[in-house]
């Protein structure tokens, strides 16, 4: 089994670059391979809870990240530094995540066979 890191780094909303880093993510993992996500920078904000993409005039895939563990996409790093510098807290983001430093993420990186930046 291939393992596959895709890191997220850009805010919700303004552009579909996430979207298809999430349609990519599902698309893999129902390929059996295994996937782990990480989110860092801009990216954290989509984890928020309560988000209206439709009033953004997006489509809403933020909901599509409720639907991870049902591809058994279970690994969702996020970067402590980019929660810091966002003023966001754990209890703050809609799906389960666990929060890690940068270093946690580079040999999360390093561990995999493929890494993808959306």
């Amino acid at each position: 089994m291939k393992s596959l890191v895709i890191i997220f780094r850009h805010a919700p909303f303004g552009a579909t670059s996430t979207r298809e880093g999430l349609d990519f993510a599902m698309l893999s993992a129902s390929f059996e391979q295994q996937v782990s996500l990480v989110f860092t920078n801009e990216a954290v904000l989509h984890l928020l809870a309560g988000q209206t993409p439709e009033q953004a005039g997006s489509k809403d895939y933020v909901s599509a990240f409720k639907a991870l563990s049902l591809y058994d996409i279970d690994t969702v790093l996020v970067c402590a530094v980019s929660m810091t510098t966002l003023g966001l807290q754990p209890d703050d983001l809609s799906i389960p995540a666990t929060v890690v430093t940068p270093e946690v993420i580079t040999q999360t990186l390093q561990a995999a066979d493929e890494v993808l930046v959306f």
